[in-house]
């Protein structure tokens, strides 16, 4: 069952035929817009830091009371320098989003290895952000530099995105303990003895828009 508008609707397949993946594009200056960039804009950088990872948050956890499960306040994670966060302006109406979700990159490091880390979370009238749905991909062998293609598979969701809420996403290249840090020397990780800063970059243009994708179910 999923709630729309107030309304139960009955599910009786999976995934659901009637949704239909849907490009939010990662745009410059923090925007998240269904419109993709029509020229290339400025490159949205940071630096990742393994001596000091984005602490895990929230999520789908398995771990010590220390650490809670579920949605939470994303307040201090999205304060963080080496965060990158990008919103979509007040909905007009709800949108529902229920299957795989994952995030298209278009991005860089000057590292010989590094993770990439996407979160999509609801930011709610208050201005209150809470995740919904994370996921990492580690490169091991990166070209110093050099663009690419990283897909970040933010595995399964159903969720309702209410009329007044925003859409959010996270890029940033950690999430500790909850997974493993990359030291980004490209040592493999059972015997790495080094640890690097790297200089990070997602990219903005036609030909490389990065994005999320979301399954979006169309109103019954």
């Amino acid at each position: 069952m999923s709630r729309r508008s107030g309304r139960r609707v009955a599910k009786t397949e999976w995934p659901l035929s009637r949704a239909v993946d849907t490009d939010f594009h990662l745009r410059a200056d923090g925007r998240l817009t269904q419109e993709p960039p029509s020229t290339a804009e400025r490159a949205e950088e940071f630096t990742y830091d393994p001596m000091d990872p984005v602490p895990t948050t929230g999520g789908a956890l398995l771990m010590s009371d220390e650490f809670r499960p579920g949605p939470l306040d994303q307040t201090a994670v999205e304060g963080r320098e080496d965060v990158l966060v990008f919103t979509t302006e007040p909905l007009t109406e709800a949108v529902e989003v229920t299957g795989r979700v994952r995030a298209v990159l278009f991005a860089a490091t000057d590292g010989l290895s590094t993770d990439w880390v996407a979160r999509l979370c609801d930011v709610d009238e208050n201005g209150v952000s809470r995740n919904v749905a994370d996921g990492i991909v580690r490169v091991r062998a990166a070209t110093p530099g050099e663009a690419a293609e990283r897909v970040v598979d933010l595995w399964l969701t159903s969720i309702v995105f209410r009329a007044g809420h925003r859409i959010r996403v996270q890029v940033t290249s950690s999430n500790f303990p909850r997974w493993d840090r990359n030291l980004n020397t490209g040592e493999p990780e059972e015997n790495a003895t080094t640890a690097r800063v790297a200089r990070q970059q997602v990219f903005h243009d036609p030909a490389r828009p990065s994005r999320i994708v979301l399954p979006v179910v169309p109103p019954a």
